[in-house]
């Protein structure tokens, strides 16, 4: 990897972006202003939209809370009718979790207000730093598909 002439390690790189990641996740919460949702909820709701219905110990794992977290959390999400619990088809003594239509529709309405609002902060940059995040997409998109599943501190 190189930048700016100079070539970085894989920890030099991870060194030099984490700071920069953990203030562009706190960035991105903030332009989410008009539909705001704690991080876990929003994660549930993407995870679920993302892998289709899952789990409650499965959801709690990807989003590593405890069980009884979880289980609370979709109760909230589900009185709000965002996601509903069924009897999972392989085992009916089993609950499997699904995004409901009025869930995508709000991550649909976040995704879009989110946009507008980072549209604007991106018309800020030059143009020569706009090209070179929309160089960076693929590889950030690589590095979000990826998983990390070092176990829980105890």
């Amino acid at each position: 990897m190189e930048i700016s002439g100079e070539s970085l390690t894989a920890d030099e790189l991870a060194a030099d972006l984490g700071p920069v990641l953990e203030r562009l996740i706190l960035l991105i919460r903030s332009l989410n202003i008009l539909n705001p949702m704690s991080r876990t909820s929003s994660a549930t709701l993407v995870t679920l939209e993302r892998n289709g219905p899952s789990r409650l110990t499965a959801l709690a794992a990807s989003e590593r809370v405890s069980q009884p977290a979880m289980t609370q959390l979709i109760g909230k999400l589900e009185d709000a009718g965002i996601v509903r619990r069924d009897a999972d088809p392989a085992d009916g003594r089993v609950v499997q979790v699904s995004i409901t239509d009025a869930g995508r529709a709000l991550l649909a309405i976040r995704r879009v207000e989110r946009a507008k609002r980072l549209g604007t902060l991106l018309m800020q940059l030059s143009p020569a730093h706009q090209e070179l995040l929309a160089a960076a997409l693929p590889a950030l998109n690589e590095l979000a598909d990826t998983s990390y599943d070092a176990p829980l501190p105890s």
